[in-house]
């Protein structure tokens, strides 16, 4: 039986997306930092520690900035993209063009999506789990069920803030910053790199995780 609840935040963020796709890509530099040293730090560990990424996953991949990033620097992997909104997944599309057939973006909630045929040798969640609440947990468990032997996981978000009206602000916006999230990471994954910086002007903090 599906969880209402699970349906109207579903739907909530839909609606969201529906126009923020349009926008997404040019505003989102203002706040959402460290996407592009996610990015190179997640191939460094990667190469440093042998690893063979042939394939990868972003969770809430959006319109496809990150994995445009990752068909570059991993040329010879299988991408697959998972994001909710069918408005950022026809963006996605446009922006993977070059990368086109090795591909897949599905358009579904990750607990809701069903099982891949190979476990995958990097997953990324950016700026993603913050918006799952309130079943990050379960999301993080079948994240490390699709991992494989020796996989990674990147992750960066939004961790804390001193400031309850930010935090409102944010909700208001779907996000969630509680400082739990990375201890919900740190719970199932060990971490390779992990490094908590400020906002610039200190309104919030954020956190950049690699591990498996």
């Amino acid at each position: 039986m599906r969880d209402p609840h699970s349906d109207a935040r579903r739907a909530k963020l839909r609606r969201f997306y529906r126009t923020q796709s349009f926008i997404y890509d040019a505003t989102r530099w203002a706040f959402l930092f460290g996407r592009d040293a996610l990015l190179r730090n997640a191939a460094r560990l990667a190469t440093q520690k042998g690893r063979s990424v042939r394939s990868l996953l972003e969770v809430g991949c959006g319109t496809g900035r990150n994995l445009a990033a990752l068909a570059r620097l991993f040329p010879e992997a299988r991408l697959t993209g998972l994001d909710l909104s069918p408005h950022m997944l026809r963006r996605a599309r446009s922006a993977l063009r070059h990368a086109e057939e090795r591909t897949t973006l599905l358009e579904a909630d990750y607990l809701d999506a069903p099982d891949f045929s190979e476990p995958f040798d990097l997953i990324l969640f950016s700026y993603s789990l913050s918006m799952m609440h309130p079943v990050q947990e379960a999301i993080l468990d079948r994240a490390r069920r699709d991992l494989g032997p020796g996989g990674l996981l990147a992750a960066l978000d939004f961790y804390d803030s001193n400031f309850n009206l930010y935090k409102r602000y944010m909700r208001t916006n779907h996000v969630f910053v509680d400082g739990r999230l990375l201890p919900f990471i740190q719970k199932s994954f060990e971490p390779a790199s992990l490094t908590v910086r400020d906002a610039p002007g200190g309104l919030w903090s954020y956190f950049e995780f690699l591990g498996g």
